[in-house]
């Protein structure tokens, strides 16, 4: 078998008695998916009754594309079929060698109907290689790690997860691509960009290909570029938004609470609690009562010591229910008029705009679960102008339902994040005199 020379380190990598988890790739063209199987299959035939397994997000795609380049490892290999291995279509989805090993073929996509990924968390294997990565959740990734004991203790080895991916914005871009920029990675993960010109094994027609492309899937795909972003409407900046989770300087203060608000079949009800611009996501639930979103917040103020009227709650006419029954609490209108009604189309317009310059400011630190950070980002990312090429319109972002069908979903945590805003801007009263939160700088 001829590697390149990034092959070859990813390998050594992915035989070592410290690294658990390989991100290869960065760039198209540079043999993640023949570097992933030839991890499968040489690891299968070395350890006997070992399990691995090759994900990807849609199953049917992996068939079509990744297992095409199993086969073709398998030849170069000599490895016949039906001789030294055994390849079983629907439903079993999996490849048989005659000394026991198989390697599960799986869908690692996110459904509904199964949102903590079960199906996956009731595996047990040996060792994991996810092509295409950056379309796999990062949740999913997680509990697949978690499912690497089959055998591991009786071979001695160390679990081993292989990710082959391209630039993009998400987990592999928080988890490896900058801390191995900023020299603060991990021992146990390492991070291996290949580029076209690192095979020289590859069809010579493949560049001229790729130098073909729009420029700004020249830049990721051709070049490598991860911080490449052509879209000047997005408001947050990105490596500011990772950098929310970790910005431990952020300010304490006034302590606040928001919510966005969604009863059973209805989004997400999200509450977090606020010191200054330091944040706890306290509340995520997929599905809740009017009852339990009431009590929830009761329990949530109480706990945190803040009072109805430093809590803000939305969500298309819910909170005017729940004012009802939490007389006090303040109910966001994002259609409602800006605060500078002569620089923002709405409320919202101009939460959102607030919020994205704490962000880029680093002045916001948001404490959650790795799952919840990677849907955070994801949401942050769509916090965009509405209008970027009229300057002389009022700034307003674009519509929830617009975030919807770039996201697939209701962006619940921008919503609550963004309320939190609410606070910032609104007018303020001091011995009797409204001032604006700008004017109070000056004080």
């Amino acid at each position: 078998m001829q590697l390149s020379q990034k092959q070859t380190q990813a390998l050594d990598y992915l035989e070592d008695n410290i690294t658990e988890e390989v991100t290869y790739g960065g760039a198209a063209g540079g043999g993640k998916s023949i570097l992933g199987c030839y991890f499968q299959i040489k690891k299968r035939l070395k350890y006997p009754e070992t399990r691995g397994l090759i994900g990807r997000e849609s199953l049917t795609t992996l068939k079509e594309t990744t297992l095409i380049s199993f086969f073709k490892v398998c030849k170069i290999q000599g490895l016949i079929a039906n001789t030294h291995f055994r390849y079983f279509d629907n439903p079993k989805n999996y490849i048989s060698f005659p000394n026991g090993s198989i390697i599960l073929l799986k869908d690692m996509g996110y459904y509904p109907a199964d949102p903590e990924y079960d199906e996956l968390g009731s595996l047990e294997i040996t060792d994991a290689f996810i092509d295409e990565a950056p379309q796999v959740k990062v949740k999913a990734k997680n509990v697949l790690k978690s499912r690497q004991r089959h055998l591991i203790s009786h071979y001695g080895l160390k679990p081993k997860s292989l990710y082959g991916c391209n630039p993009s914005k998400g987990w592999l871009y928080s988890e490896f691509y900058k801390p191995a920029k900023d020299g603060i990675l991990s021992q146990d993960k390492q991070f291996v960009q290949a580029f076209v010109d690192d095979n020289p094994f590859i069809d010579l027609t493949y560049k001229q290909s790729l130098l073909k492309l729009p420029q700004n899937l020249k830049e990721r795909l051709l070049y490598g570029n991860w911080e490449y972003d052509d879209d000047p409407s997005v408001l947050c900046d990105y490596d500011a938004i990772v950098d929310c989770f970790t910005n431990n300087h952020a300010l304490g203060g006034e302590k606040a609470i928001s919510a966005d608000l969604a009863m059973q079949g209805r989004d997400r009800f999200v509450a977090g609690s606020w010191e200054g611009l330091r944040c706890i996501i306290d509340i995520d639930k997929a599905k809740a009562t009017g009852k339990s979103i009431e009590t929830d917040l009761k329990d949530l103020m109480l706990l945190k010591g803040i009072g109805r009227t430093q809590t803000v709650a939305d969500s298309d006419g819910l909170g005017a229910y729940l004012e009802s029954y939490l007389t006090g609490i303040k109910e966001f209108h994002g259609g409602a008029s800006a605060v500078d009604k002569d620089e923002y189309a709405n409320l919202k317009s101009q939460c959102g705009y607030e919020l994205a310059a704490k962000i880029n400011n680093r002045e916001i630190y948001i404490q959650c679960t790795s799952e919840q950070k990677e849907i955070i980002i994801e949401e942050l990312g769509v916090l965009k102008a509405d209008n970027v090429n009229a300057d002389e319109r009022k700034k307003k972002i674009i519509s929830k339902d617009k975030m919807k069908e770039i996201l697939g979903h209701s962006p619940d945590y921008l919503d609550m994040l963004l309320m939190r805003m609410f606070f910032l801007i609104k007018p303020k009263r001091f011995s009797g005199v409204i001032r604006s939160a700008s004017e109070m700088k000056t004080i």
